[in-house]
């Protein structure tokens, strides 16, 4: 082996040595909100709203091997997988792909693009034990309220199964109705709407995907309310202005409810979301290493109740 060579698998060693380091320092994550897409999604993909880079990425393969290899580096040992508007065989593909760490679950909107499933199929393919839970419902981005007749029979399934079920709460892209979504409104991202649904269930876990943001004060009353729902950080802990999703995070702590958030990435096309959403989240100087473990892990795990697997 020459000098050039030794050096350089040392500098490798050296990386590895550092990065496993870094994992272990940041202990085990769960990632409680991904995405999974088919092939088609990387013809046009949109660049990264943070960083204006366009994805490299050209297929559902090297998008899935981009997430795990991201997965893999920030200790995340287990991901909540919905299909995004794409066929569940994309699902099945990561499911197979890494069956310990990724927990697939489907993704509906009401939109012509992403249907309400048939409620039967959707209980067959539950009791064929491969889905490990329900959402994102995106139910916002087809023009319908959380407490929708539409929905319901979805809501009285994922109770009657014991599932864990996150719901789109808050905004979108900005220009969504004009866009994909003409249904779409932003008053139909408001938690209280999901008052009658947890009143009917009173069973039902569900958690409040992108935490409920904007909607600070409405997202304490229903989680002061209903200690049976949680909020995932997701997609606000990288894509809006840093000061604002802390003072966000801080209120939501300051009431009382740091030990029902939860760690999401919401990486969509872009797998370096993964490690900005957990820059986002170790950044916050006013959180403890308890209460980041809190959100990175344990409350994820008791909310899934992991123990009981």
């Amino acid at each position: 082996m020459t000098a050039g060579r030794i050096i350089a698998a040392g500098l490798v060693l050296l990386s590895a040595a550092a990065l496993a380091g870094d994992r272990d320092e940041r202990g085990p994550i769960i990632d409680v909100h991904l995405h999974a897409y088919g092939s088609d999604a990387f013809v046009q993909p949109s660049p990264n709203p943070v960083t204006g880079q366009v994805p490299e990425l050209r297929s559902e393969a090297e998008h899935m091997q981009a997430t795990l290899a991201a997965m893999h580096r920030y200790n995340i040992v287990r991901g909540y997988v919905s299909n995004d508007n794409s066929p569940l065989e994309v699902l099945r593909r990561w499911r197979a792909a890494d069956p310990v760490r990724i927990v697939a679950t489907p993704y509906f909107e009401g939109t012509p693009g992403s249907p309400l499933p048939a409620i039967a199929a959707l209980r067959t393919e539950y009791a064929a034990g491969w889905l490990g839970a329900m959402g994102e419902i995106g139910a916002q981005y087809g023009g319908l309220s959380a407490d929708d007749p539409k929905l319901a029979a979805y809501f009285a399934l994922a109770e009657e199964l014991n599932l864990p079920v996150g719901i789109h709460t808050g905004l979108a892209a900005a220009g969504t109705p004009y866009r994909c979504c003409p249904a779409f409104r932003v008053s139909l991202g408001n938690p209280r709407l999901l008052e009658e649904v947890l009143i009917r269930h009173p069973k039902l876990r569900l958690y409040l995907m992108h935490g409920g943001w904007p909607y600070l004060e409405d997202t304490k009353a229903i989680m002061n309310m209903y200690p049976q729902v949680y909020a995932d950080l997701a997609v606000i802990d990288w894509i809006i202005p840093r000061e604002e999703f802390h003072d966000y995070l801080r209120a939501l702590l300051r009431a009382g409810l740091g030990q029902r958030l939860m760690f999401g990435s919401d990486q969509m096309l872009w797998p370096e979301a993964i490690g900005m959403a957990v820059e986002g989240i170790e950044s916050a100087s006013f959180l403890t290493p308890e209460q980041k473990r809190d959100i990175f892990y344990n409350n994820a795990a008791r909310f899934l109740r992991l123990g009981e697997e």
